[in-house]
């Protein structure tokens, strides 16, 4: 894509963001650079127990069932391949963690592994992990983030949705995540992640959609890459799947799911980190302390902060303050005289406050917790201010 097309997509996400209707849908190729394994490998080894060659193979889901027939329904195998392929010690990408710094509350994944909750912990936000169906029932106390996974989780492979079996009983067995995700379907905007769109159970969804809201379907994102030759064996190849990509391209235009086209998976990445970017920087973090108000007096050094804090306001950005010693104050009562003014803005969402704590009797602790309060507002931040 080119760059005129990628902005005008980072700005529409972020603004989706911004007024907190944007969602993400994770598949498998969001969790693969942290080094969790796609479907294919995960029942490569069982393939070749049935004497069958993974990588012609495309309908996985008839693998795994075919193996489950073979053992007599017995799927202990393919409960341990979750866990053996997918239970590591794999951390969280800088993508899953940028992503869970915004203010996206929704997540839905069909992926078994916990990166995208970790990663909201190591943010210090709450998730609220939804992987069953009473779960939904039920509503975790101070949550920043819902994470849905429709397919289970890898703590209980048994309960996991893997073969035909699974999905043939989805409607039955799951059928409130399917209703779940039809709502948010209709109001929220989902950048597609990793995601390949051969699930059956989110093609049952959106057709629901096209059918029920034919001119009227929210847009949304997915981010493909573009085949490369080095991808496949020869020219022929290359040229089908190619021309496979423009027909399966085509075809999310019917469900308004427009197509972001990379050459390379770092592509991604940079994505990422520009809709990052365009949000943080509505977010000023303002750095100041006084103990001597010389030349100006103290009431003409309190007088310009409090209409500095004002002013971000005013112009639509948003203050992070550590509320400095002798000014922080001036800033912080500017911005909320401003916010109070205006009926649709709210302290909450305009103000970031982490107050320094000054009472701390070892000055080494001190010294430590004050440079990571500085290093948590700064990333938090794309302006800083110096006073």
């Amino acid at each position: 894509m080119d760059s005129m097309e990628r902005a005008r997509f980072v700005e529409r996400f972020t603004d989706e963001i911004e007024e907190g209707t944007a969602a993400i849908f994770a598949g498998a190729g969001f969790s693969a650079a942290a080094g969790h394994v796609n479907w294919r490998e995960l029942l490569r080894d069982i393939a070749e127990e049935l004497g069958l060659d993974v990588d012609r193979e495309t309908d996985l889901i008839g693998v795994a069932q075919f193996h489950v027939n073979r053992r007599l329904g017995n799927r202990d195998q393919l409960n341990r391949a979750i866990i053996h392929e997918l239970g590591g010690a794999a951390k969280p990408t800088q993508n899953h963690l940028l992503l869970s710094r915004l203010p996206i509350r929704t997540w839905w994944t069909t992926n078994y592994d916990t990166l995208i909750e970790d990663a909201q912990r190591d943010e210090n936000r709450i998730p609220d992990v939804k992987h069953t169906k009473s779960q939904l029932a039920h509503t975790k106390p101070r949550r920043d983030a819902i994470i849905y996974k429709m397919h289970g989780d890898i703590n209980h492979p048994n309960e996991a949705v893997l073969t035909r079996d699974d999905y043939e009983c989805f409607d039955r067995d799951r059928q409130a995540f399917l209703t779940t995700l039809f709502g948010d379907l209709i109001s929220k905007t989902f950048l597609f992640l990793g995601f390949s769109f051969s699930d059956p159970n989110l093609a049952k969804v959106l057709s629901h959609i096209r059918v029920g809201f034919e001119t009227g379907q929210r847009t949304h994102y997915a981010i493909f890459k573009r085949p490369e030759r080095a991808d496949v064996k020869t020219d022929e190849d290359f040229e089908y799947e190619k021309r496979k990509q423009i027909l399966v391209l085509e075809d999310l235009k019917r469900f308004n799911i427009q197509a972001v086209l990379v050459d390379k998976y770092s592509e991604i990445d940079d994505i990422i980190n520009d809709i990052y970017r365009r949000y943080i920087e509505r977010y000023v973090f303002i750095s100041t302390a006084a103990h001597d108000y010389a030349p100006w007096g103290q009431g003409k050094v309190l007088s310009f902060m409090e209409k500095l804090g004002a002013l971000l306001i005013e112009r639509n950005l948003r203050l992070v303050t550590g509320v400095g010693l002798g000014t922080g104050n001036a800033i912080l009562g500017g911005a909320i005289v401003s916010i109070s003014a205006d009926a649709e803005k709210r302290i909450d969402d305009q103000i970031l406050v982490r107050p320094f704590p000054q009472f701390v009797d070892d000055p080494d602790t001190r010294d430590a917790m004050w440079q990571s309060y500085r290093e948590d507002m700064i990333s938090r931040a794309g302006i800083a201010i110096f006073l």
